[in-house]
């Protein structure tokens, strides 16, 4: 990562993804969070406090050490043990079958790899297990989608790789996941980052 990669943008989400509407939409889509979690992109570690009384272990991956050194509170406060695993959610370091429920926050925009780290959620998934995700993405609306792939590169180069343009409930399927439950949402915010996607699938 670069310098401002590394040291700015993960300050930066922190601010920016840590609103009372977020945490909100974040509180709704983890309510169906259970058992042993493995979230990718867990940044400085806000879903901590708003997990549900079923979840019993967290598995972060977090590529940013100021991330993780940001999470350090949050974690050493949070009801369940929390473990660092790894650093690609393309590339789990985990076996077949060992999470009750993988989650993805404002992550699958991020993730270079978007495709494998898909595959990966579905490997890792225990029978009858869930994605969870909270993302942004492709609007479908022409105007705003226009305006989206418009700002996509300058996004990429200001926020560390993020895109605007993914279409998150298309990815989800063609890795082989089936979409349980889905919902849209727009925040108060500029136009080309406002489009929700708010879900949970199954391998």
């Amino acid at each position: 990562m670069g310098w401002w990669a590394e040291h700015v943008v993960p300050r930066i989400t922190d601010v920016a993804l840590g609103t009372a509407e977020i945490r909100a939409l974040r509180e709704r889509v983890l309510a169906r969070a259970r058992g042993d979690v493995v979230e990718l992109g867990f940044g400085s570690g806000p879903t901590l406090p708003l997990y549900p009384p079923a979840v019993t272990s967290v598995r972060a991956v977090e590529p940013s050490a100021v991330a993780r050194r940001m999470a350090r509170r949050r974690v050493e406060q949070a009801p369940v043990p929390v473990e660092f695993v790894g650093l690609d959610g393309a590339d789990l370091d985990l076996p077949d079958a060992t999470a009750d429920t993988v989650v993805s926050t404002f992550s699958l925009c991020t993730i270079p790899d978007v495709d494998r780290a898909l595959r990966e959620a579905r490997r890792v998934l225990r029978p009858g297990g869930e994605l969870l995700f909270l993302e942004h993405g492709l609007s479908p609306d022409p105007r705003t989608a226009r305006w989206q792939h418009r700002l996509d590169g300058l996004q990429q180069r200001l926020a560390a790789g993020c895109h605007l343009t993914r279409p998150i409930d298309t990815l989800v399927r063609d890795a082989g996941l089936t979409i349980v439950d889905l919902d849209h949402e727009r925040l108060r915010a500029p136009g080309a980052m406002a489009y929700l996607y708010l879900g949970a699938a199954k391998p």
